[in-house]
């Protein structure tokens, strides 16, 4: 049998070495940058804070409330209720095919609509007139126990409410449904 010398075996060695020091670093680039930096320890100390429960989380149910419901009735005294999202609250702009309704008591009350269809409900006091979007817009309207709807069709300006009722009764606006 014959013996190979340490000189022999060394440079084999080294390569072997470089190579695996040279894939240990990428390796280590790699996870600092998977990471974003955290050490583990700090990901350990993160899973150890997180509560461990048995119970698997609930489904998550969409309520369709409006968002920030509170807020618009505090700054423009309009209650927004529900809706899919589809039909939203918007700063009045020219020229951008918002849906505006024209109630007595406030400046016109704009909404931006968006998809195939949506739907809206609210309640906006002594509603008058509207000019639509391109959308076919029903606007539901209630005044006293009698409720109404009105049909407004595409790229149209219409009178509802009071400026349609022969009496001139003042009705609230509390659903805008609109489809393509």
């Amino acid at each position: 049998m014959k013996m190979r010398s340490a000189a022999a075996v060394k440079p084999k060695y080294r390569r072997w070495a470089g190579t695996a020091l040279a894939a240990a670093a990428t390796g280590a680039l790699t996870l600092l940058a998977v990471s974003g930096g955290a050490s583990a320890s700090d990901t350990a100390g993160a899973r150890a804070a997180a509560p461990a429960t048995d119970e698997t989380p609930g489904p998550v149910v969409e309520n369709f409330n409006y968002p920030n419901a509170a807020k618009v009735l505090a700054e423009k005294n309009i209650v927004l209720k529900r809706g899919d999202g589809h039909i939203t609250l918007a700063d009045c702009v020219s020229g951008t095919g918002q849906l505006e309704i024209y109630p007595r008591s406030k400046d016109k009350v704009c909404f931006q609509v968006t998809g195939n269809s949506g739907w809206l409900t609210m309640e906006i006091p002594s509603v008058y007139g509207v000019k639509n979007s391109d959308t076919a817009t029903q606007l539901d309207m209630t005044t006293g126990t009698e409720t109404k709807s009105f049909d407004v069709a595409k790229n149209a300006w219409a009178p509802v409410g009071e400026s349609a009722d022969p009496q001139g009764r003042d009705y609230m606006l509390v659903e805008i449904k609109t489809s393509k």
